[in-house]
C-alpha cells in the first residue's frame, strides 16, 4: 500500500512547474488533494488534465502575499476533508538582479511571498497537527537555501530564512508528531526563471540556460516524495550543482571562486 493512500496531501504553487508535478505523480495514488495557488484557472486545469474529481480534490485560491488572513484559508482547507495530513509549501517567486540594481520593494516582495506567506500558511495549519498528533511539513526551498549565487540575493535570503525557521519547527513540534522535511531542488526545468523578477520588479521573461538543462519536474517530484515518505529532514536534488552543498561545508572559498567563475545567471 502506498505511504500517500487515504491521506490529504495540500500543494501550494500547484498551477504550474514542481507543483503541478507534484499534483500529477500523487494523483497515481489514493489521496485527497487540495490544491493552491494564484490562478484558479490554471488549477482547474490542472485538476482536469490529472483526472481529478471533485469528491478526491478541492481547488483552493490563495495568495502567500496576502499573509494576514491565512486562518481563514486553512479553515477552509481543513473542514473540507475534516483532516490535512500533509502541507507541501511549494509555491515561491525568484529573483534575477545584482544587490546595487535592485529596488528594496522586490526584497520585501521576495520576503513577502517565499517566507512570511508560507510561514503564516505553516503557524496557521500548526494546531490542527497538534490537535491530530500528526502533520508533514515539506517545504520546496532550493539549493540557494543553503548557499547563494549572484543575482539571487533576496530569494537567497528568504530561502536561508526557511531553512532556520523549521529547523525550530521540527525541534519543537516533534513530540507534537510533527515531521518537516526540507526539498532543496538545484536547476528543474520550469517557468521559474521567466517569473523572475528583476532589479527593478518587473518579471525577467526569459529561460535561464541552466534552467533549461535542469532535470524534469517529473523527476524532481519523485526525488521530493520518496524524502517525504521516508521523512528525511533535508534532501538535494539536481545534477552537479548539488555538489555545492558539501563545497559550502568544507571549502567554502573554493565554492566561491567556482560560482563567481561560472556566470550562472
Amino acid at each position: 500500500m502506498s505511504y500517500f493512500n487515504n491521506k490529504t496531501i495540500w500543494i501550494t504553487g500547484a498551477s504550474s512547474g514542481i507543483g503541478e508535478a507534484f499534483v500529477h505523480e500523487l494523483a497515481k495514488h489514493s489521496c485527497r488533494l487540495i490544491l493552491s495557488s494564484r490562478k484558479r484557472d490554471e488549477l482547474e486545469r490542472v485538476k482536469k488534465e490529472a483526472a481529478l474529481i471533485d469528491e478526491n480534490c478541492l481547488v483552493l485560491p490563495l495568495d502567500l502575499a496576502n499573509y494576514h488572513n491565512m486562518k481563514l484559508i486553512v479553515e477552509e482547507a481543513t473542514n473540507h476533508f475534516g483532516k490535512v495530513d500533509i502541507l507541501i509549501n511549494n509555491a515561491g517567486l525568484s529573483q534575477r538582479s545584482l544587490i546595487a540594481e535592485t529596488d528594496i520593494s522586490v526584497d520585501e516582495k521576495l520576503m513577502q511571498v517565499n517566507y512570511l506567506g508560507t510561514v503564516a500558511l505553516s503557524k496557521a495549519i500548526l494546531p490542527h497537527f497538534i490537535a491530530n498528533k500528526s502533520g508533514h511539513f515539506a517545504v520546496v526551498t532550493s539549493l540557494m537555501g543553503r548557499f547563494g549565487s549572484p543575482y539571487r540575493s533576496g530569494y537567497c535570503g528568504a530561502k536561508h530564512a526557511l531553512h532556520g525557521f523549521f529547523d525550530v519547527m521540527r525541534m519543537e513540534h516533534e513530540k507534537d508528531g510533527v515531521a518537516v522535511t526540507m526539498i532543496c531542488p538545484g536547476f528543474i526545468q520550469t517557468n521559474v526563471s521567466k517569473n523572475a523578477l528583476t532589479g527593478d520588479g518587473s518579471t525577467q521573461n526569459t529561460m535561464d540556460e541552466a534552467t533549461s538543462k535542469g532535470l524534469s519536474p517529473q523527476v524532481c517530484v519523485q526525488k521530493a516524495l520518496k524524502a517525504i515518505r521516508k521523512k528525511k529532514f533535508e534532501t538535494y536534488i539536481g545534477q552537479g550543482e548539488v555538489k555545492g552543498i558539501y563545497m559550502k561545508r568544507f571549502f567554502p572559498k573554493l565554492l566561491h571562486k567556482l560560482v563567481l567563475k561560472s556566470q550562472v545567471r
